[in-house]
């Protein structure tokens, strides 16, 4: 379990998920001219119960700051007293005409949000007076003026005009709050320039120089690897021909975007006499009676300072995942194999042959077809749960709607479901995958997350979509293509798991044709979009800053600098190769904040920004600072010691409870996710959180109460209807929304997030609850 510790190799931390948000609650008024626009090929035209909403949603941004100002137009100079908070005059008619003009509005209002909300705190670590800070707003608001200026000229480029490049990116991916958070940013780094001189700034660049990611693993540069690239659609046979050479190899490792993959690969070497160590960011199991054995792992888990003669690296295309995607870079120019066995999308080869070319490993391509049809079908199953066929499985994309839709289809049909989702007990997901695999049981369908779209092995003839909107950890929005082909390509399942085991040849018995539909008549259309789109090629692999680069960048400042300004700070300064872009999530910024002012050292802060947080979760900043301080006191982490974990939910029963069941649902996984917390810090302080073996048991005992609960809640089949109707709805919305930026934006950052985000299982954020959509809509 070395490896588990700190390496001597640089490698960045445990990837991290998205901070769940608040979507359009501040989002500037659209007019009514982009509103009422013709849609167009890609875009359907928009529900009218979502335009009116929306219209609502996003009045109370609009208006323009009031502030006192000199006759020049210069904030006053006055003495403003304790109070003091600054503010800057602008011209709201300045600008309004072109296409950028929204947009200049937004970002103009919210940086007027940011100077009312700028602390005292703040203003130290930039070191200027209130009145000068008064003066420095002024002038960055005519930096973001000139940048929009830019802008309508048509230049937008992220090198060119990088100001107008990050605030668009930070609106796309995290609406006003990503905005807001950028724009304070933006103008720390504008108040801070005067600090250092112009020689310290291109020695902070060269200490910034990340175009050589593959330079942080010596060791594995001294080896010469060749690289196999499986491409194809699914069901195509890939991951099959490259785990047959990891089978055949002396010792190998897998790692896999999910858990439940790597759990069973796991089980999959263990069935073939092949000793085998699970590692997953929440659980480890390694051979005791031997030194010599192959790894099963989540590809943040990958050992990069252990040698192999075969590494299989599944689904490579998630490594242009902004969340996600440096753990595959990592993986890939890591990894210490022989052989490296890369599986996934025909848009990835043409990075990873040019990757292959800079670090000077052979590459070859091994190109595969689906090896049975794929239908979509003409017709949706339209509520009517009577049409459903033996072999189905129906994917939704939250834990709720699953157990939903299992105890509806049940009833409906007098037919047994299965469920499959990430946090389930592992023996249970092998159960209910080999109990929808027999066909000589009345297990019929299977209920399933999207992970059944990353290679689970099991017999679908048809999937069936629930919806073509999902919670992605920061906003309800519509599946992208890639997303929909690779959930609905696993229909017409070419061999199981179960199959695989019991014989070593890879022929099928028959050409299964694969159906994809959908529940809802109205996401058809989508779906037979997706299937007849092509996809463009993946440009650039997502890395981290080095832990010993962000210590060391954090030298040059105050020791009370916020570790979120010096991770902004290192983004803007750093140069990458065009194979390569940085990755500082947003999430990992407000973690930081969190607990910048609990002392810790720069590595166990990095260390924390990786742990999974689920932000909408009651009481998880508290408990997030509760293991912080134990960390930092060097104390002894004692489950029971640990007050802000809410144990005592245990001992409410659901008929006990004074709420409403859904209440009691989210108290039930917000003690899931502190004791997942717990569970993964043990891992990494390992002298300090040392109830690991209670933290397990009292795990296994809040997922028991999870699944019951979920099964003796009562949904109707009104209930489905109206959680699809309100997720599509604000999917919508959020469509619309992205119009502040201007058409002739949209093309580049749509293109930046087409690629396959976190899985839902894996960095779960429950389905948004009916009575918080209203809240939504009139929150501040």
């Amino acid at each position: 379990m070395r490896f588990l510790l700190r390496p001597g190799v640089v490698r960045p931390p445990l990837c991290f998920h998205r901070a769940a948000i608040r979507s359009l609650s501040t989002t500037p008024r659209l007019r009514d001219d982009v509103i009422k626009s013709e849609p167009t090929k890609t875009q359907p035209k928009q529900n009218p119960m979502s335009k009116g909403k929306l219209r609502a949603l996003l009045a109370a941004s609009a208006k323009p700051y009031h502030n006192k100002h000199d006759n020049r137009g210069r904030p006053s100079q006055t003495n403003h007293g304790k109070g003091y908070k600054p503010r800057v005059k602008w011209d709201s008619a300045k600008g309004g005409t072109g296409r950028h003009a929204m947009f200049r509005s937004t970002v103009l209002n919210r940086f007027q949000g940011v100077l009312k909300k700028f602390s005292r705190s703040d203003v130290s670590v930039v070191g200027v007076g209130e009145e000068e800070l008064d003066r420095q707003a002024s002038l960055f608001t005519d930096v973001l003026e000139k940048a929009f200026a830019m802008a309508e000229k048509n230049i937008t480029q992220r090198d060119r005009n990088p100001l107008f490049w990050n605030l668009r990116d930070a609106f796309i991916l995290k609406d006003v709050r990503g905005l807001s958070n950028e724009l304070q940013y933006s103008f720390q780094s504008f108040l801070i320039r005067q600090r250092f001189s112009k020689g310290l700034e291109e020695s902070h660049k060269r200490l910034l120089d990340f175009r050589f990611p593959y330079e942080w693993f010596p060791a594995t540069r001294t080896m010469q690897r060749t690289i196999h690239l499986h491409v194809g659609p699914t069901n195509s046979g890939k991951t099959y021909r490259a785990l047959k050479a990891l089978e055949n190899s002396k010792r190998g490792v897998y790692a896999g975007p999910l858990r439940l993959l790597a759990n069973e690969v796991y089980q999959r070497l263990l069935a073939k006499g092949l000793p085998c160590a699970l590692m997953t960011g929440e659980e480890v199991r390694v051979p005791q009676d031997t030194d010599t054995y192959f790894t099963s792992c989540t590809v943040e888990m990958t050992p990069v300072n252990e040698p192999y003669d075969v590494a299989v690296i599944d689904e490579i295309q998630m490594i242009a995942d902004p969340d996600r995607g440096s753990g595959w870079t990592t993986a890939l120019l890591g990894v210490m194999a022989k052989e490296v066995h890369l599986c996934g999308e025909e848009r990835t080869v043409k990075l990873i042959q040019s990757i292959c070319a800079s670090i000077g490993d052979e590459c070859i391509v091994h190109r595969y077809e689906r090896l049975s049809p794929l239908e979509t079908m003409s017709e949706a199953i339209d509520e009517d749960y009577n049409r459903l066929e033996k072999g189905d499985a129906i994917v939704a994309f939250s834990r709720m709607n699953l157990h939903a839709l299992k105890t509806t289809i049940e009833k409906h049909t007098g037919r047994r479901c299965a469920i499959i989702y990430g946090s389930l007990p592992p023996e249970v997901r092998v159960q209910q995958a080999a109990l929808f695999n027999d066909p000589d049981n009345d297990y019929d369908f299977i209920v399933a997350s999207d992970a059944i779209g990353m290679g689970l092995n099991l017999e679908i003839r048809r999937v069936v979509l629930d919806s073509v909107t999902k919670f992605d950890g920061n906003q309800n929005r519509l599946l992208t293509y890639p997303e929909m082909k690779q959930i609905g390509g696993r229909a017409g399942r070419y061999r199981t798991a179960r199959q695989a085991t019991e014989t070593d040849t890879g022929a099928d018995d028959g050409r299964k044709v694969g159906y994809v539909t959908t529940m809802a008549r109205q996401d058809l259309k989508n779906v037979h979009r997706a299937f007849r789109s092509s996809v463009d090629d993946i440009e650039a692999a997502f890395i981290t800053p080095p832990a010993a680069a962000v210590e060391r960048f954090s030298t040059y400042f105050p020791k009370d600098t916020p570790l979120s300004f010096i991770l902004m700070r290192i983004r803007e300064l750093a140069s990458v190769s065009k194979n390569f872009r940085l990755s500082i999530a947003p999430d990992k910024l407000q973690i930081a904040d969190a607990i910048q002012d609990i002392p810790l050292t720069i590595y166990d802060r990095l260390t924390l920004c990786h742990l999974p947080v689920w932000h909408r979760a009651e009481n998880s900043m508290a408990v997030l600072r509760a293991l912080a301080t134990v960390i930092s006191e060097s104390g002894r982490g004692d489950l029971l010691s640990i007050k802000e974990i809410p144990l005592e939910s245990l001992d409410i029963d659901l008929k006990d409870f004074k709420g409403t069941p859904i209440d009691y649902l989210h108290k039930l996984e917000s003690l899931h996710v502190a004791i997942n917390q717990y569970v993964w810090l043990s891992y990494r302080f390992n002298g300090m959180f040392r109830d690991q073996a209670l933290a397990f048991h009292v795990r296994s005992l809040v997922e028991q109460k999870l699944v019951d609960t979920l099964d003796r809640l009562d949904f109707t089949q009104f209930d489905l209807q109206s959680i699809r109707q309100n997720k599509r709805l604000m999917a919508q919305s959020q469509k619309l929304s992205r119009k502040v930026l201007g058409e002739g934006d949209l093309k580049d950052v749509e293109q930046e997030t087409d690629d396959p985000p976190l899985d839902q299982d894996e960095h779960w954020e429950p389905h948004q609850r009916l009575d918080e959509v209203g809240a939504t809509a009139s929150a501040p």
